[in-house]
């Protein structure tokens, strides 16, 4: 059951006995936890009626006693088990959640993985609880999300401040939120977010981020890179390197998968590939600066320079060493 359905519920007071919510992406689970954490009771209702358990330190028969307890002068309580995938003999709970009771609200938070779906407990859930299971989202999605996030809240944001954040936090909904919440609440009456709030409220330079290096590798601006480099090794949290790898990785592989598309029409090339469509022309640039055969021997200098990155056949580099020579290499006129 998607998160929109079962908060639709929860609002309508329409409760089933146990959620079970798991996998990779912890932004859904912590909402919904939160959610039944802060909404589900009324403030005089919670001092008797929650009780959270963490799975580290959680005993299986203890959740279960709390889970058999009548509430307190409420219709209902709730237990929650947060970081249940760290605890021990969680099939022990099979029984309980086999015949649960109508007046408790069990919550388990199992992040990181699913339930083995052969297993008995699996196979339980399927039929006796509500199951949410959730999986990464891929970074192509991400920009999308964040448009979608700010436009759920009445505001506006520009595609290129979208693009700022996403490759500067990366696939952490969590502190994207965060950010994006702090921002909004220094932005007054004004609904559209540019990138001089990014830069103001969440500390990324308009300048000197991954994107704006991304962009000076793709259209060749030697000048330009060796700029931003001098600056990120004055400013260390602008852009380290363990973030311009993989940035400029993502990009020469959608400009590998534009070789292999063969078009240039920029809303196929947007579709197929997972574009943000208001940067799709810079890809395609990107193609006239760099031959195919010289993509393919980009990407394996970036894996090469991320193997140094980590200590292997580096020697004594710094980063921004690194990122000079990788970026002369990149730039190399010799392999077309």
């Amino acid at each position: 059951m998607p998160i929109s359905k079962i908060i639709a519920n929860w609002k309508k007071n329409v409760f089933d006995a146990v959620y079970w919510l798991e996998g990779e992406e912890p932004f859904y689970i912590d909402q919904l936890v939160n959610y039944a954490e802060k909404q589900l009771l009324s403030e005089e209702e919670l001092a008797f009626n929650l009780t959270i358990f963490y799975g580290k330190d959680a005993d299986w028969a203890q959740v279960i006693n709390a889970c058999k307890r009548y509430p307190v002068f409420a219709e209902r309580q709730v237990v929650i088990i947060k970081e249940a995938q760290h605890m021990g003999q969680l099939d022990k709970l099979l029984s309980y959640i086999e015949n649960p009771l109508s007046s408790t609200i069990l919550i388990v938070a199992h992040k990181d993985k699913n339930v083995d779906g052969r297993s008995v407990l699996a196979k339980t859930l399927k039929t006796k609880a509500v199951v949410l299971s959730t999986k990464k989202m891929y970074d192509n999605k991400l920009p999308e999300w964040v448009s979608g996030w700010v436009a759920d809240r009445s505001y506006q944001i520009a595609p290129k401040a979208v693009q700022i954040i996403v490759d500067h936090i990366g696939n952490d909904l969590n502190r994207i939120q965060n950010e994006l919440e702090k921002l909004i609440v220094n932005l007054g009456d004004r609904k559209k977010i540019t990138e001089d709030d990014i830069e103001k409220y969440i500390g990324i330079s308009k300048e000197y981020n991954a994107f704006e290096f991304q962009d000076a590798v793709a259209q060749k601006n030697f000048a330009k890179a060796i700029k931003m480099i001098q600056y990120f090794e004055s400013n260390h949290k602008a852009a380290p390197i363990q973030l311009i790898l993989p940035t400029l990785y993502s990009f020469f592989s959608k400009v590998y998968a534009i070789y292999g598309l063969g078009t240039g029409d920029e809303k196929r090339i947007a579709s197929e590939v997972g574009i943000a469509p208001f940067i799709v022309k810079n890809y395609i640039a990107a193609t006239r600066h760099y031959s195919f055969s010289k993509v393919e021997h980009i990407l394996l200098l970036i894996q090469s320079y991320n193997l140094r990155v980590i200590g292997i056949n580096n020697g004594d580099n710094t980063d921004a060493d690194l990122l000079t020579e990788l970026v002369i290499k990149i730039m190399d006129t010799s392999l077309k």
